[in-house]
């Protein structure tokens, strides 16, 4: 997760409870984790959703697929996309320290063909010509040190990520369901995309909730994302069938 523009970066700190490795950014909060024993899996539910967009594409084509983070955090969906879905993988993240800690303590592999790190403004940076229909999968997950509300928020921040997509392409993001800035926010994704390309989860315990929204609406059957969600279950080890009870368009 990563600031705009903060006036000073946070402190990058690390901490370790039994089989799980957390990182911080100056406070006890939680700005990513890492099975010690399983680092290229996702260990977080909420993060595990930010995943939702394989629901809407053909398993057999993700290798071929490009995914772009805004926000390294502990790299999980970096690691998982380069690693786990063989995909095209590039991350923006504007603290060069998270970005050393995740090579050195969270596993994160080197750049390569595949695998790319830009240290920037994440903001600024996916208004650049060579992003802009790119990319398959849009997650964006930027929080400051205080976790309280994204960084980037506005109508008009969505409308550029929207930018970025391929026409199959989705955008899953990160926000505090239960938090007063969630409808707002809700509001603007809408206003960028059109209501009938968004869709929500229910909170998680923690209160986290994934939006999905997509460059061109889908609505599949039930039927047909149970299916989706099944395969996606077996072949990457994501509870992805569990989320059929938890997400849902929201113009229904």
């Amino acid at each position: 997760m990563a600031s705009s523009r903060p006036p000073t970066l946070p402190e990058v700190t690390i901490s370790e409870d039994g089989e799980v490795r957390f990182l911080h950014l100056g406070t006890e909060w939680i700005q990513g984790s890492m099975l010690l024993d399983s680092p290229f899996d996702i260990e977080l539910d909420y993060v595990q959703r930010m995943m939702a967009w394989l629901l809407f594409v053909d398993p057999d084509t993700v290798p071929k697929r490009r995914a772009l983070q805004l926000g390294l955090g502990s790299a999980a969906l970096t690691k998982f996309c380069f690693k786990k879905l063989r995909m095209d993988t590039t991350a923006i993240e504007i603290n060069p320290q998270v970005l050393a800690v995740c090579r050195q303590w969270f596993k994160l592999p080197p750049e390569s063909a595949r695998l790319r790190v830009l240290l920037a403004d994440a903001g600024q940076e996916i208004r650049q010509p060579q992003h802009l229909g790119r990319f398959d999968a849009v997650q964006v997950d930027l929080y400051d040190h205080e976790a309280a509300a994204p960084v980037l928020d506005s109508a008009n921040f969505y409308a550029d990520c929207r930018q970025l997509l391929t026409d199959e392409g989705c955008m899953t993001v990160n926000l505090f369901g239960r938090d007063a800035s969630y409808e707002r926010s809700l509001a603007s994704i809408a206003q960028a995309f059109g209501e009938d390309a968004v869709w929500a989860f229910k909170p998680t315990r923690e209160g986290n909730t994934i939006v999905l929204a997509q460059r061109t609406p889908q609505h599949p059957t039930r039927m047909a994302l149970l299916a989706r969600a099944e395969e996606i279950q077996s072949r990457w080890g994501l509870p992805a069938v569990k989320w059929m009870r938890l997400f849902k368009p929201i113009a229904k």
